[in-house]
């Protein structure tokens, strides 16, 4: 038990070590500054921006800035044509390499709601990996979208953080490029590499067949799983090799694996916020809010180990012993590591777990629940700094407005414009959420495909939707979701709950960047402050609590009364 609680402290004080670093890294390598790769990429970028057109000869980081009309098509159409190109991937596998179990293409729906899924960087998967798409489907259609997407994200968040600091946007392609060849690839490869080390296999050999010591014969997939393992939690895709995804012995083999794998989750999107301070030149702020960050995740954390801790009532009673939920544990890395795990994945957006959620305790449901509606604690890759900002966008304009003082963001002024595009950012979510769980709700017969009625029925349905409007693939495992229904309504909800944000930060962040800078008096509102600080993480609350209040209430909250009641 004490040891379990040292790896948690530990865990946590490397992403606090990593930060810094990593930080500063990511601003130099998109100030453009020279860094320790330069020698080697440089040629490399080159050549791919003057393929793609975007280049010259003479010009390593690519063409002229893009305007922000300019910047949201090149988002868009690279997407839509990345996502058209894996469709065809997987809908013919059949006549490609690498498919040693001779796989034909899945049912339409579900390869639509795979494609939208990793395009969006969600990851959300309803078919299991190892029956379902060959070598080459996993490598080169969702490995190709798991860099592309978290670059995507990275490139928006880069581009948005320049907005707030009064530059120019900058160039999409070149972003994306930088994204991969300087931060993705390199960090990939050197994971994928320490995780062969950890046991986990890398292979184009096909499913093992193996006879058992009872006379039996047993399949045991494999393949190429380091280099797609590495990639998914770095990009925080999520979507696993297996269809257990990181509790699969293959995926997370022990405890080194699961430590590279936790903080592979959680390095950019923390990281981030620094690389922010170094770009506005005010590391108060960014340290601010980082804590900010970091206070909520271990308030859920804690929350979630305590419920994890004190164990099932009514399994403890019927055994006459007190012990830990260990259902749906994986006992290779213990009870503990699922609970940091499964707050990690939903407050960073990755949505790997190495556990099944399904079987976590009220509070830790809560706690999942809560950190996909939050979505700040640091969010998906690139576009959780941004929601950050503009809730401290929002607080800025209320407070404002309460104590007469005049709302400026580095000296540039939040006006009507800036509040209606921050609005669409944060009211896009209940949305994409709230509307098609009150519809699945509505028929729990045709539609629902509930496995666990009452109360955590709904946390399924919520979570489901939840997840993909936060483009987190994780889910209640006990749902139903392969149908025709689930598949186009989660897409629905991936798409919008991606896109529309995208368009909607960038118009914002451009706006701000039109703005001259005002000069700062004794009553411009200081943001770097404790007390706004304080009073930022108080709006994202109340917020959150607002449009989610009673799903929680339904959900998790009765559910644990109930259990309660019962023991």
């Amino acid at each position: 038990m004490g040891q379990s609680f040292l790896q948690i402290g530990v865990t946590l004080c490397i992403v606090i070590a990593i930060v810094p670093v990593l930080g500063r890294y990511m601003a130099r390598v998109f100030l453009g500054e020279r860094t320790l790769l330069d020698w080697f990429i440089n040629p490399i970028e080159r050549s791919c921006l003057v393929l793609i057109g975007v280049g010259s000869k003479d010009d390593a980081y690519g063409g002229k800035p893009q305007t922000v009309g300019e910047y949201i098509r090149a988002v868009l159409y690279s997407n839509l044509c990345m996502g058209t190109l894996v469709y065809l991937i997987i809908f013919y596998q059949r006549l490609l390499p690498w498919n040693p179990n001779d796989f034909d293409a899945p049912s339409w729906d579900i390869l639509l709601h795979t494609v939208v899924s990793f395009v969006t960087n969600t990851g959300q998967q309803h078919y299991t990996g190892e029956t379902t798409l060959s070598y080459f489907s996993q490598v080169a259609a969702l490995g190709f979208l798991m860099f592309t997407s978290a670059a995507t994200g990275l490139a928006v968040g880069i581009a948005f953080i320049r907005g707030l600091t009064g530059k120019k946007l900058g160039n999409f392609y070149v972003d994306v490029t930088r994204a991969i060849t300087r931060i993705l690839l390199p960090m990939s490869i050197i994971g994928a590499i320490a995780l062969v080390f950890c046991g986990v296999p890398q292979t184009l050999a096909g499913t093992l067949v193996v006879e058992t010591l009872e006379g039996r014969t047993q399949y045991i997939a494999r393949g190429p799983v380091a280099s797609f393992e590495m990639i998914k939690m770095l990009g925080d895709n999520g979507g696993g090799f297996f269809g257990v995804n990181s509790a699969h012995p293959y995926e997370n083999p022990n405890g080194a694996a699961n430590l590279i794998e936790t903080m592979a989750m959680i390095a950019i999107p923390a990281s981030l916020i620094y690389t922010y301070g170094i770009f506005a030149k005010n590391m108060k702020q960014a340290w601010l809010l980082f804590w900010m960050g970091f206070v909520a995740l271990m308030i859920l954390i804690w929350v979630t180990v305590t419920g994890e801790q004190q164990g099932n009532p009514l399994v403890n009673g019927t055994l006459g012993i007190e012990q830990p939920n260990l259902e749906g544990k994986e006992i290779r890395l213990g009870w503990v590591e699922t609970a940091l795990w499964a707050v990690m994945t939903t407050a960073t957006m990755c949505g790997a777990v190495n556990g099944m959620h399904d079987s976590l305790m009220p509070a830790g449901l809560f706690s999942t629940l809560s950190s996909l509606f939050l979505r700040i604690i640091w969010g998906g890759q690139g576009t959780g700094t941004a929601y950050l900002f503009t809730y401290l966008i929002l607080t800025l304009f209320l407070v404002g407005l309460i104590v007469g003082r005049t709302p400026q963001f580095l000296g540039r002024k939040i006006e009507r414009r800036e509040i209606i595009l921050g609005s669409v950012v944060v009211l896009i979510y209940p949305i994409v959420v709230l509307i098609p769980s009150a519809i699945t709700l509505a028929y729990p017969v045709s539609l629902s495909g509930i496995t666990n009625p009452g109360f955590h029925g709904i946390s399924q349905v919520v979570y489901e939707y939840a997840a993909a409007g936060a483009n987190n693939g994780s889910s209640l495992q006990g749902l139903d979701n392969n149908t025709l229904w689930w598949n186009l309504s989660t897409c629905l909800s991936m798409f919008a709950g991606r896109y529309i944000p995208i368009i909607a930060i960038l118009l914002l962040a451009d706006g701000i960047s039109r703005k001259p800078k005002a000069v700062e008096t004794g009553i411009t509102l200081k943001t770097d402050s404790l007390l706004f600080t304080v009073a930022t993480a108080g709006l994202v609350v109340i917020l959150a609590m607002l449009a989610f209040l009673p799903v929680l209430a339904l959900g998790p909250i009765a559910e644990g009364f109930k259990l309660a009641a019962a023991s």
